[in-house]
Parts: C-alpha cells; sequence; structure tokens
C-alpha cells in the first residue's frame, strides 16, 4: 500500500456523505437495520470508533457491498493515522528490524 501525504477519506465521511446522506437514511434508522445501538453508528459517523469484521459485515449487508469496503476504509485511515502522529511514529521507529544473516 502505498501512504500518501493526503488524509484518506474517512470510514465516517464515506458512511455519511455516500450513503446515508444520498439515500435520506437517518442514523437511527440504519443502526435500526443493522441491529444495533444508535449510539455506535454515531460514533462511526463521527470517526469515533473503528470499523470492526462484524460491523463491516452489517454494512456491507445493509448497503449491498462488501465487508471489504469498509475495512479498506478503515485500513488506510489507521495507516495514515499511525504515519503522521509524531508519537505513534516515534514508536513504531524504535522497532528493531531483524538482521538477515
Amino acid at each position: 500500500m502505498i501512504l500518501t501525504n493526503r488524509k484518506p477519506t474517512t470510514v465516517g465521511e464515506v458512511l455519511t456523505q455516500e450513503f446515508l446522506e444520498p439515500l435520506g437514511l437517518s442514523q437511527t434508522k440504519l443502526a435500526e437495520r443493522m441491529g444495533v445501538s444508535p449510539r455506535l453508528v454515531n460514533e462511526l459517523c463521527r470517526n469515533k470508533r473503528a470499523v470492526t469484521a462484524d460491523t463491516a459485515l452489517m454494512l456491507g449487508r445493509v448497503f449491498g457491498n462488501s465487508a471489504q469496503f469498509w475495512l479498506n476504509l478503515q485500513q488506510k485511515s489507521d495507516l495514515w493515522e499511525a504515519t503522521h502522529d509524531a508519537k505513534r511514529r516515534g514508536r513504531i521507529e524504535k522497532a528493531k528490524p531483524l538482521e538477515v544473516a
């Protein structure tokens, strides 16, 4: 995966702007369709909660796309955050590569 300086579109942005708003679907109605709490959906929309495999499967089922679609969005955001946050990057850079004999 190629990492760039441009922050990737987040799950919350895609969920809200590409699915909920165009379909006229509220967070509460999505929560009902998914069988989860409205709080979970709200936290997804605000990027306060990460997409799990279970959540990705539910979103895929509701919207007729794949769980992988949602997991890929989450992964891109996670990797970008890990490489662009100085504190996290510092911890990552402390990892010692194995020396090949």
